[in-house]
Order: structure tokens, then C-alpha cells, then sequence
């Protein structure tokens, strides 16, 4: 298969965005912020699950699965680098 820039251009920006989102999410569930959301103030209950460590753990193990995930498409983009097989080179016997 032969890949044109564009294909290229989304794979780049698919691994920089899912990278992006990883972060966010290993990181922001420990700052003050987290606390003033929408889902705090559901419910006292909610409240308590919202602010869990266990909970913002979970949340920043998601972050790091979603870095693995950016990481292994940017090794995948070495499928791009490789020559396309030419087809009409003679058949050597």
C-alpha cells in the first residue's frame, strides 16, 4: 500500500493529540481544581468518590495507557518510512 501525506499528517496528529489527553489525564486529577467540578457538587456521595485518591489514580492510570497508546502509534510510523515494493523489477532465478 502506498501512503500519501495525508495519511502521514493524521498519524502525526492522532499521536500528538492522544499524547495531549494522556497528560491531562495523569495530571490534572492531582491539582486543587479537580475538586471544583461539575460532579462534585452532585451529591455529598459523589463528592466523596470525585475527591478518592484511589479515584484520581484510576483516572491517571487511564492517562497512562492513553500515553502507551501515543507512544506505540509513534513507533508505528515507521510503516510510512519504508519503501513501497516496486513492480517492476525483474525476477531474479
Amino acid at each position: 500500500m502506498t501512503y500519501r501525506w495525508y495519511h502521514k499528517v493524521i498519524a502525526l496528529v492522532s499521536a500528538v493529540l492522544i499524547m495531549e489527553i494522556g497528560i491531562f489525564l495523569l495530571v490534572y486529577p492531582w491539582f486543587d481544581q479537580w475538586s471544583y467540578s461539575y460532579f462534585s457538587y452532585i451529591s455529598p456521595r459523589w463528592d466523596r468518590i470525585w475527591d478518592s485518591p484511589y479515584f484520581r489514580g484510576a483516572v491517571s492510570g487511564v492517562g497512562l495507557v492513553n500515553i502507551y497508546i501515543a507512544f506505540s502509534e509513534v513507533l508505528g510510523l515507521r510503516r510510512f518510512s519504508q519503501p513501497a515494493p516496486e513492480e517492476d523489477a525483474p525476477e531474479s532465478r
